[in-house]
This record gives C-alpha cells, structure tokens and sequence, in this order.
C-alpha cells in the first residue's frame, strides 16, 4: 500500500490532531475516520456503505495504512452494509496482501448479516475488538535459546 496510484475521490474533509489522527472522508450516506497507533490504524466507518461509497472505503484504508504494519477496519458502526461492501472488503484484502499488511474487520450487525449469506467459510479475517491481536501479533517472539545452523 505504500503506492497510493489509486488514490482518488476519497479526498479529506477536516482535519483533527494529526499525531493521532488522519483526515476524514464523508459523503451524502457515509463518513469514514481514522486513528493511528505506534504500528497499527484503526479505520472506522460510520453510516451506510454502499455502491456510492464502498471503493472509497478502500481508497481510504490504503492511504490510511501506507504507514503502518496492521490495519483494523472497524464497520459496527454501520447502519447498513451492501454487497458493493463486502466487493470492498475482498479489494482490501488484496491491497493488504501485496503491501505485506495484517489487517482484520471489526463487524458490526449489518455487516455480519451479509458475510453469514457471502463469507459462509470465514474467508476474511474478523476480530471481536478493535484493540484485539491480530493473527500475526500472537505469534510469540523467539527466545534466542535455540538457532539454526546451516
């Protein structure tokens, strides 16, 4: 994601404290906030996500996330999530994956209905809080009493 080529309509609204936290995004039915943290960005969206909104969700996560190695994606604040949603989700995915990030969403009623009917194999990653590990920042640091000789 440290390449923002895409980057486009997700343009900023206002600006809050810029240590902590990034400019929102809003339009008619959506607004999307960001706070970052040491190594990780949390990006809420608040509204309706929809097919007039869902791929600046996307845009807005990759420049939210240029600067850090994890991105929680916080959707429990939706009122309602469409299947252009769920397309912007996998998009994240696939942004994630080739910038090297671990990133999970945070769902919220309106989203867990709609990966019930189109995630039925738990493909995307979920967490239960925006604070929680993500499946990498589990894994336990080795302890240096065992090496690998080649």
């Amino acid at each position: 994601m440290s390449a923002l080529s895409r980057m486009n309509p997700a343009a900023p609204v206002s600006v809050t404290d810029a240590a902590h936290s990034r400019p929102e995004w809003k339009n008619h039915s959506a607004r999307f906030t960001a706070e970052s943290h040491p190594s990780r960005v949390v990006v809420s969206a608040h509204g309706e996500l929809d097919a007039s909104n869902a791929s600046q969700l996307a845009d807005y996560v990759e420049s939210c996330a240029a600067h850090s190695t994890s991105v929680i994606v916080d959707l429990s604040n939706l009122k309602f999530f469409g299947t252009a949603g769920f397309s912007a989700l996998h998009l994240i995915n696939v942004r994630c994956a080739a910038a090297n990030l671990r990133w999970a969403v945070l769902p919220g009623k309106a989203v867990s209905r709609l990966l019930r009917i189109c995630d039925p194999d738990n493909t995307l990653p979920l967490v239960a809080s925006a604070h929680a590990p993500l499946a990498d920042d589990e894994k336990p640091e080795p302890n240096g009493l065992f090496q690998l000789i080649p």
